[in-house]
């Protein structure tokens, strides 16, 4: 498994641009950036599959909760998909990580959560409708990221993955909690509501654009000093 590169975003773009458009040989951008052919190769594939994106790193050790990786290797084994395609779905930083995983699983053992915060997100915690309404939002604005929305809201993979899904399925009365002796009671929502839910969903999902726009630009200026 390879180290976590020390090179920014930029500085991949500009690496991938410049043997996208055949400026310099693989060689060539290895020797000159100091970076192997193989890492290279990587940043490839990856921004030819998801852009910008592919080419983001974090700076921390990345939170796998033990319930994605059980999803993500069953989807796998079920045909659900290749390598990539699952990685890209669970925004796995790698198929390397991907393939130990189901390597682990067949083998009998246990998949447990690994990165900041595995003890707590395990567990999930209680919410409200309001909350799910608002976790879910988050999701959808932001990919499907389930990660992201595990870090930011405190609950666990399962409980987002099943919201979702209840919600694409039955809409926000979906959400509703029908189990045990109080059941959690909730209207229809009205127009106005479900109108406020979409305004919410495109503001977040506006800020998670906005995010991008910097990298964009950037991009940009790469592919037209290269283009000289």
């Amino acid at each position: 498994m390879s180290k976590r590169s020390p090179k920014s975003i930029e500085e991949k773009l500009e690496i991938v641009c410049l043997l996208l458009n055949q400026k310099q040989s693989l060689t060539q951008l290895s020797k000159q950036y100091q970076v192997d052919n193989q890492t290279i190769q990587s940043w490839k594939m990856k921004y030819e599959k998801s852009g910008i994106d592919g080419l983001k790193e974090s700076r921390t050790r990345k939170h796998y909760p033990s319930e994605l990786k059980e999803q993500a290797v069953q989807d796998y084994l079920a045909g659900k998909g290749s390598l990539r395609t699952i990685c890209s779905n669970y925004h796995i930083s790698d198929a390397y990580v991907l393939r130990s995983w189901i390597k682990r699983y067949t083998s009998g053992k246990e998949l447990t959560s690994t990165g900041k915060g595995q003890s707590h997100m395990k567990q999930g915690r209680k919410t409200t409708f309001e909350e799910r309404l608002e976790i879910v939002n988050y999701t959808i604005a932001h990919e499907k990221n389930y990660p992201a929305a595990i870090d930011k809201f405190g609950v666990s993979y399962q409980q987002v993955y099943s919201w979702g899904r209840k919600f694409e399925n039955e809409g926000a009365q979906g959400l509703v909690d029908r189990r045990g002796k109080g059941l959690e009671s909730k209207p229809n929502l009205t127009e106005t509501e479900e109108l406020q839910l979409k305004i919410k969903q495109l503001e977040e999902r506006n800020r998670y654009l906005e995010m991008e726009v910097g990298l964009l630009k950037k991009l940009e200026e790469i592919k037209r000093r290269n283009r000289r």
